[in-house]
């Protein structure tokens, strides 16, 4: 079965998504994710300019040796952009695969290894008490895992807080320049334990609590952090502080025993070797979209589990429904699967644009039996949705310095 056309699409309902189709001359297709918020039409080059071409003529059915032609065959390997390109062809020769064996992904994988995914929501709120309200009613919805998040006293904005905007899609809305955010240390120390004492005061201890620092701290006030969380015993603390050097986690393991989960932002396997290897995190976030795809997360998997690193992979709404699809179908299968974020389906105009086979119910969610990876795309209902330059904000401190985002 061979390649005969990979087209790209570029979409906004709400916010920016790429999408990559291949076709085949058996007439099957598949999609894949290659979103890459704010870098979007950088993706969307590389694939039309210096991957599509390489890959007209070649077997759809041979998924590794495509994804070590793209990964080895070029001389500049890694990077964002590249692997997002790479994760969108390796989700869509899934794909490919999986309708023509008449399969699901996970089938070919290897099974299952659960019947449902458990997933963790978000409760966001402008104090602790609307945070806590929210969160009750994700309990009462189902939910047994909930991620907290508040605004922060004295800061115009909070990272994770949708303020006036109904939801995620809203909130990206049109940044055709980087918003810049203030972030302070010290006033977010002020809030933060009092808003999970509160939790396990209102919620008792059988809901699991879970919280993202967005790498705001420094290694030593992660540790702080870590210690003074302890007796609220969250599911984990997220990207508590940047890990592009990887011992600074030693530090903050050192400290505490809450646990540790990061990588969202990382590309491959070696930006997480060591965090694993030596046992620094307990969760692996790595997302397939950003990550190199369905092969490259299983091989992250399969490497985590001989740690007992458990994966958690990252749910942001920058990641479309494809790249959901294609983390139900290893979460499914993998045996050191952990949980998965969630933040919904997506808005009316994207199930409009992407039609998805996944049920959610009572708080886990349900892969299908389709064939492949059990979404499509409608390219008629994206051409309504044009793309529209939107970035990420920027973090800087309250005297100015540029920080963490």
């Amino acid at each position: 079965m061979k390649i005969t056309a990979i087209k790209v699409f570029v979409c906004s309902p709400g916010r920016n998504f790429v999408t990559v189709k291949i076709h085949t001359d058996a007439g099957i297709y598949g999609i894949g994710d290659a979103t890459l918020n704010g870098r979007e039409m950088a993706v969307v080059t590389y694939l039309e300019e210096h991957v599509a071409p390489c890959l007209i003529g070649r077997d759809a059915h041979a998924i590794e040796d495509i994804w070590q032609y793209l990964y080895k065959g070029v001389y500049w390997r890694k990077g964002a952009v590249n692997l997002a390109a790479i994760a969108a062809i390796d989700m869509a020769l899934w794909d490919i695969k999986g309708k023509a064996a008449g399969l699901p992904v996970y089938q070919l994988l290897g099974g299952k290894s659960r019947q449902g995914v458990t997933l963790y929501a978000h409760a966001s709120g402008e104090n602790i008490a609307d945070t806590l309200d929210k969160a009750a009613q994700l309990i009462d919805q189902g939910y047994k895992a909930i991620r907290l998040q508040s605004a922060i006293p004295g800061l115009p904005v909070t990272y994770g807080v949708l303020g006036d905007k109904k939801d995620y899609y809203e909130l990206q809305g049109n940044r055709p320049l980087p918003p810049e955010e203030q972030w302070s240390t010290k006033k977010y120390f002020n809030l933060v334990v009092e808003l999970f004492k509160q939790a396990r005061e209102r919620f008792g201890n059988d809901i699991h609590l879970l919280h993202d620092v967005h790498s705001r701290l420094t290694p030593i006030e992660s540790a702080r952090l870590g210690k003074l969380l302890e007796p609220y015993d969250l599911l984990f603390l997220e990207d508590a502080s940047i890990a592009e050097n990887q011992d600074s986690y030693k530090i903050i393991r050192q400290h505490t025993t809450t646990p540790l989960a990061i990588g969202e932002t990382y590309n491959t396997i070696w930006d997480c070797k060591d965090l694993i290897q030596n046992q620094l995190i307990d969760y692996i976030r790595v997302a397939a979209t950003h990550a190199g795809g369905i092969t490259a997360l299983r091989r992250i998997g399969d490497f985590a589990n001989i740690y007992n690193v458990k994966t958690a992979p990252h749910g942001a709404p920058d990641l479309s429904p494809i790249c959901f699809a294609a983390h139900m179908h290893l979460n499914t299968w993998a045996p050191n699967f952990g949980i998965q974020e969630f933040v919904g389906l997506g808005n009316e105009q994207v199930k409009q644009i992407f039609t998805s086979t996944v049920t959610v119910s009572d708080g886990m969610a349900y892969v299908s039996e389709a064939p492949g990876l059990g979404v499509d795309f409608d390219e008629t209902a994206a051409q309504q949705y044009p793309y529209k330059r939107s970035y990420l904000p920027v973090s800087r401190l309250e005297d100015g310095t540029l920080w963490n985002w």
